[in-house]
């Protein structure tokens, strides 16, 4: 199949920095995008913000279009779904962990031995140890997100930051607790 003309074009202007180009793409393809994301999440602002997400990074890389292999149009839905698909993964993975959690948290005071017990207090300690010992910024990001149950827009709005910088702080601060387990010998890097 020969590539689209108007999507090798758009791809020039793109790659030149052409801010119509991108307004260009949003304005023929946004409605189908969100349409998408909201038909996988099933949840409005989800939808917007993978909508938001597939349209920065064209703006940030249109070099990753290739016209040779297909439409633009279908790459980017392409893109929505897979980026629809991981937020409906991690929404269904918070809430396992949420019922598993809540399971282990009214479990807990029934142990089968005095080991079990002793096991689950220390490794509670020293993950409550671990969230203490993050910087600031990021203890205040998990505390929201953990043990509040905010989403990280919930977190952004409630510090003041933007969305991208509470995901990296939440980001980062999993990745210092799960160092300082790792440490302790409570998980396996």
């Amino acid at each position: 199949m020969p590539p689209d003309e108007s999507d090798a074009r758009l791809r020039e202007r793109l790659v030149a920095g052409d801010g119509d180009a991108l307004a260009e793409v949003y304005d023929r393809w946004s409605g189908l995008i969100h349409t998408l994301a909201m038909r996988i999440t099933d949840d409005a602002a989800s939808a917007e913000d993978i909508t938001q997400d597939v349209f920065v990074g064209l703006w940030q890389r249109p070099e990753a279009y290739d016209p040779e292999r297909g439409a633009l149009r279908t790459w980017l839905c392409m893109l929505a779904r897979s980026r629809a698909l991981d937020w409906t993964r991690r929404r269904e993975a918070r809430a396992r962990y949420h019922a598993v959690a809540g399971a282990t948290a009214a479990a807990a005071p029934a142990f089968a031995d005095i080991d079990e017990a002793v096991i689950w207090h220390t490794e509670t300690k020293v993950v409550r140890e671990a969230v203490q010992a993050l910087p600031d910024l990021q203890r205040q990001a998990v505390h929201l997100a953990y043990y509040r149950g905010h989403t990280y827009r919930q977190v952004a709005r409630a510090l003041n930051i933007p969305e991208g910088t509470a995901k990296s702080r939440l980001r980062l601060a999993l990745a210092n607790i799960a160092e300082r387990l790792a440490a302790e010998g409570i998980l396996e890097r």
